[in-house]
Parts: structure tokens; C-alpha cells; sequence
């Protein structure tokens, strides 16, 4: 077993946790983050230890690291963490689940986390520090760049690249041969045909509120 030092004391860290443990060769020993968040002094009945020092304690020659961090600032935060970690001298480690169908001959970037239940189909490329929720298609020929994140069900058609520091909503769909430029914000449920500007926001149109009951629409 490899061991692992996670970054983060919230949800997302606790569900790095739980998948590491259970559907891969890493045994996580320890918690870190800034000293200044921290609020106690176990999380998941492990240590949390402030990054500040970190590798006194876990040395990065046999400890590795993954970064629990989501789009917090489109992403930025996790790449501000990702690069630390790095200069302290870890190694950061990548989780692909188990029950994801990952066919493409290119390896996984760096701190790069994909749930269960994705497509990631031939010649597609995943840099490093991406984040890949439940449920989504990855078409061939694709590339998704550093520090991005993908939510559930997301479809990415073929020949597409999804530039850094990107978030694309849940139920979003990209058309086949776009390019998201980088920072983009890609609402959910948003279908995107055409290539985006950079820093841009893109949402659907909402629901609208009928003046009725539901018992009176017939279904």
C-alpha cells in the first residue's frame, strides 16, 4: 500500500478518503491544511496536521498527497495547493474509479480525481489536477486541461478541448469540435455549440413557474 496524506477537512476530503481506502492502493494516514483552518484536531479519526511543516512530518520521499480542494475561484485555490505541494516535494497522487470505463491509451494527469460511472473513450487526454464527477461521456480525441472541473453528466462530444481552469454544470453538453476557452463557466444544463471567450459565463434559460397545479396538467 501506498500512503497518502490528503489535503482538506471538508466533504470532499472525507470522500477522497473513503474511495482511496476502498478502490485503490492507498492507505490515507493523515488530514493537512492551512493552520489557520484548522478546527480540530482529528478528521475521519486521523490526524490533521497543519500544511505549514508538513513534509517534517510525512516526508514527500514516502508520502504522497492529493489536494481536496473544489472550484473554489474557478479552480484557483486547488492549483495554488497543487503547486505547493509540488514545491515541497510530493508526489500527488490521481484516483480513477474502479467502475469508470477508462479507455483511452493516454495516462491521467497529477491529482486528478474521476468518480464512478464516466466514459472516457480512446485518445482523450486529462492534464493534471482535474476533477470528474459522476456519470459524464468524455468523447474521443478530446482534451481537458489542468485545474478544471467537471460535474455529473456532462456530455464533452468528440474533438473538443477544454481549456484550464474551466467548470462545466451538471447536464451541460458540449457540441462536437468546440473549444472552452480557459475560465470558463459553463452553467448547468447549458449546451454549448460554439466556441466560448475566455472568463465567460454561460447559463441556460431558467424554468419558468406555471400559473397551475401539477393535478391539473395531464400527463
Amino acid at each position: 500500500m501506498k500512503k497518502l496524506v490528503i489535503f482538506g477537512n471538508r466533504q470532499f476530503a472525507q470522500l477522497a478518503k473513503y474511495y482511496f481506502e476502498k478502490d485503490s492502493i492507498y492507505k490515507v494516514v493523515a488530514f493537512t491544511v492551512d493552520k489557520d483552518y484548522i478546527t480540530e484536531e482529528s478528521f475521519e479519526g486521523l490526524p490533521v496536521l497543519p500544511f505549514e511543516g508538513i513534509e517534517e512530518v510525512y516526508s514527500p520521499l514516502e508520502y504522497e498527497i492529493f489536494i481536496a480542494v473544489g472550484y473554489t475561484d474557478m479552480n484557483r485555490l486547488r492549483e495554488k495547493k497543487f503547486y505547493e505541494a509540488k514545491s515541497k516535494g510530493y508526489g500527488l497522487a490521481t484516483y480513477i474509479s474502479s467502475k469508470t470505463n477508462y479507455l483511452s491509451q493516454y495516462k491521467c494527469g497529477e491529482n486528478c480525481f474521476i468518480f464512478e460511472g464516466n466514459t472516457i473513450q480512446a485518445y482523450v487526454k486529462i492534464k493534471d489536477n482535474v476533477i470528474v464527477w459522476s456519470g459524464n461521456l468524455v468523447a474521443h480525441h478530446s482534451i481537458i486541461h489542468s485545474h478544471s472541473y467537471i460535474s455529473c453528466h456532462v456530455v464533452i462530444a468528440g474533438n473538443c478541448e477544454v481549456e484550464s481552469n474551466c467548470f462545466l454544470g451538471v447536464n451541460s453538453t458540449i457540441a462536437d469540435g468546440v473549444r472552452i476557452a480557459r475560465g470558463t463557466l459553463v452553467g448547468a444544463g447549458a449546451v454549448i455549440t460554439k466556441d466560448t471567450e475566455p472568463d465567460s459565463v454561460y447559463v441556460p434559460p431558467r424554468s419558468i413557474k406555471l400559473d397551475k397545479k401539477s393535478w391539473e396538467i395531464d400527463l
